[in-house]
């Protein structure tokens, strides 16, 4: 995921939420985290507008935080996710975050 996202200015990453969270311009895109099971898995913030059409993707499910479910955000087993999967999330990460203001 860091190397995908390398060629993009103004990424930067941060501990949480139990993993590693990439964000564009201070807004998260995207995380990868491995769990207690060893799966690694990746979260992508796809927005609102296109979480109903990201989860008709077979390999993506909902985010569940604790006992909520992140609006906007769908999560993808590493195994599902090859390189040309990886870059069709992160494009469609990259576009949400994009239209979103800058934060500091």
């Amino acid at each position: 995921m860091r190397d995908a996202l390398a060629a993009h200015v103004g990424i930067s990453e941060k501990r949480m939420m139990g993993g590693l969270c990439f964000f564009l311009n201070g807004n998260m895109l995207c995380g990868a985290r491995r769990h207690q099971d060893g799966v690694g898995r990746f979260m992508f913030r796809v927005g609102k507008v296109n979480e109903s059409t990201a989860l008709q993707d077979p390999t993506a499910r909902a985010v569940i935080h604790g006992t909520r479910r992140l609006g906007g955000f769908v999560r993808v087993d590493e195994t599902d996710c090859d390189g040309a999967a990886l870059k069709r999330w992160l494009h469609l990460c990259l576009e949400h975050a994009a239209a979103l203001p800058r934060k500091s």
